[in-house]
């Protein structure tokens, strides 16, 4: 059985999740991806709309979003970060960033088998001890400066798994989803 607390508000403004600098800005809005079923299913994405303007002041910095004409290729090197697990501990307090592989389509489909979602990126995890753990769920998969997915499932929740890739949600896929809410919401 799953159970989570539905969030109210998001961090800003550090790396350390024990600092000072830390803001917290109220999310007004959740949008969940209107086909989204369950998690590991594929089509596991929400946009959060913020009370306000996160400001500029403290160093934050936006990442792009790929674009539906992003073609990743095998081999790519991308990073992925997030609070999640290291195997010895459950979560941490500094953020953590890991180089990863993208791994071909085809070969993360015939591992993972045939309900295998499509929409997804998978990306380390497979043949390595790099890649996510359980915690670090909705962090990015950045490639070249921009956001191309979104950590979405692995093994078992286990991050000792060298047979299997990570899974993300692959982000341009969903950018007319993404510019519909945009622009209806007139948060542009």
């Amino acid at each position: 059985m799953y159970c989570f607390r539905e969030p109210d508000r998001v961090l800003l403004g550090s790396q350390n999740l024990q600092s000072e600098n830390i803001m917290t800005m109220k999310i007004e809005r959740m949008y969940t991806f209107p086909a989204y079923q369950s998690p590991g299913l594929g089509d596991d994405l929400m946009l959060l709309k913020l009370s306000g303007k996160a400001p500029r002041n403290n160093g934050l910095k936006t990442i792009p979003l790929a674009s539906p004409k992003t073609k990743l290729r095998e081999n790519h090197i991308c990073s992925v970060a997030g609070w999640g697990g290291t195997g010895k501990d459950r979560f941490v307090n500094d953020l953590r960033v890991v180089n990863v592989s993208i791994i071909n389509p085809e070969l993360c489909q015939a591992i993972w088998g045939e309900n295998f979602p499509c929409k997804v990126i998978c990306a380390g995890g497979y043949g390595t001890d790099k890649g996510f753990c359980q915690g670090d769920s909705g962090g990015p998969l950045v490639c070249d400066g921009k956001a191309v997915g979104v950590v979405a499932f692995n093994k078992y929740a286990n991050c000792n798994y060298p047979d299997v890739p990570n899974v993300y949600i692959e982000v341009s896929k969903y950018v007319p989803w993404i510019n519909k809410i945009l622009k209806a919401k007139k948060c542009v």
